[in-house]
């Protein structure tokens, strides 16, 4: 407590959530430097296709639909810290290889691909064990101001990696863009290492016991029966389709068709993911004023509408187009998100988080290759421009599945299970698992 009886920030009265905090945030940068710096190698140094950049994009996100369902199972089975360690080295490896490989003489489409679809991979597990680490790391009294730190910081790195990321590129050259993701993930190894809590494991001879295709499908039923997380789900999986479908080509469109320099792409998308900050800083206030259904409504559908000024997009002042309509974007996805991490943490029980966040995430993300691949034949077959209206009037639009489900007619999301909210079945040799507040 503070002289005048205000807690103090969580960032400074907890050692651990602050190098998780630092962990966290050090990776976002990198992969967003990643964002622009990988599609400016495909397109300035191998003159990719825009199918090609698409499937780039895709690849990243395809292991969702292979391993995100057991990727869950394994983390509820495994120290999470170690697997979110484990996923980091990986990545580190994975990054620094294309750079060496640049230098070496060796660069292609195939290798990017190949890094792509690997260290996508590992931020399968990295994802699904960050996730359900956080509500063990802390109490529920400080899992929203910690949501709201961690997806405020990840949007502030964002920006500056964007930036970053196309600075690079004409500076240094696109691919040696690429150390910059690296190194963040040598600084994630680094603060997770220090980290002194221990998570309190259930017994794992038992759960090592277990069917694995049991497992998932517990996951599975409580993500298909109940209505808040079956909806969220439906709308995240929405979204991401659109989302990911204009992303996916948007390097391309800003380079070729717009025609700006990619130290101006990295500037531009920079300050439209300047949102997220704000988004981030916003979500929890606005949730306490209006309900946290309410705002999730009005972050996912009101702000991300300007996504349709996106298309407009043309040089000059032309490029506040873009700035505004990705400003909008980004600050109601963040806000979203926000909201949407503080009820699955107080709603899911935590012995199932992890297979729970696993289980939507494979239809939310498992999205997000169709959506970059849709895109890429899109941007082929009638032009980048078209594709842009296209994509972009689908992220208002995926809101309207908010918008006609249960969390439009309620002012806030629950808090804990109701008993005509169905639970998975008990496994066998456990008693029924009881939803925590």
């Amino acid at each position: 407590m503070t002289r005048d009886g205000q807690r103090r920030s969580l960032l400074r009265r907890h050692r651990d959530f602050r190098l998780l905090w630092c962990g966290e945030t050090a990776g976002k940068f990198g992969a967003s430097v990643t964002g622009v710096a990988m599609p400016l190698v495909a397109v300035s140094e191998l003159h990719a296709s825009t199918f090609q950049i698409g499937l780039l994009s895709a690849a990243s996100w395809a292991p969702w639909l292979v391993v995100g369902l057991p990727a869950g199972v394994w983390v509820d089975r495994s120290p999470r810290r170690t697997v979110m360690l484990a996923a980091a080295a990986v990545s580190l490896v994975l990054f620094a290889a294309v750079p060496a490989a640049a230098w070496a003489g060796r660069l292609s489409t195939g290798l990017l691909l190949a890094v792509a679809l690997l260290t996508g991979t590992a931020a399968v597990f990295f994802q699904t064990a960050y996730t359900a680490y956080l509500p063990d790391l802390l109490s529920p009294a400080d899992q929203p101001e910690g949501n709201a730190k961690l997806h405020g910081s990840a949007s502030a790195a964002q920006i500056v990696g964007l930036g970053s990321g196309g600075l690079l590129a004409q500076l240094a050259g696109a691919a040696n863009g690429m150390l910059a993701n690296a190194a963040t993930f040598l600084v994630s190894l680094l603060c997770l290492g220090r980290i002194r809590h221990r998570e309190t494991r259930a017994d794992n001879k038992r759960g090592a016991e277990r069917a694995l295709r049991r497992e998932i499908g517990e996951g599975l039923r409580l993500v298909a029966r109940d209505r808040w997380l079956r909806t969220l789900t439906l709308y995240g999986a929405t979204s991401n389709l659109a989302l990911m479908g204009y992303q996916s080509i948007l390097v391309a469109f800003l380079v070729r068709e717009v025609g700006l320099a990619p130290g101006t792409v990295g500037a531009l998308v920079a300050a439209a993911g300047s949102g997220g900050v704000l988004g981030a800083f916003a979500a929890r206030r606005v949730a306490a004023r209006v309900g946290t259904a309410r705002a999730m409504i009005l972050f996912e559908l009101g702000l991300p509408a300007l996504a349709l000024l996106i298309p407009l997009t043309g040089t000059g002042a032309g490029v506040l187009c873009y700035a505004v309509g990705g400003f909008g974007v980004s600050a109601g996805v963040v806000a979203g998100n926000v909201i949407k991490s503080g009820f699955q943490q107080h709603y899911c029980p935590p012995e199932l988080l992890g297979r729970i966040t696993a289980s939507a995430a494979v239809l939310n993300y498992g999205t997000i290759p169709v959506g970059a691949l849709l895109a890429g034949v899109l941007g082929t077959a009638v032009g980048l421009r078209p594709a842009m209206w296209i994509t972009t009037a689908g992220v208002p639009l995926a809101a309207l599945v908010l918008l006609l489900s249960p969390v439009g007619r309620v002012r806030d999301l629950p808090t804990t299970r109701r008993p005509a909210d169905p639970a998975p079945a008990p496994a066998p040799g456990r008693g029924t698992t009881a939803a925590t507040a």
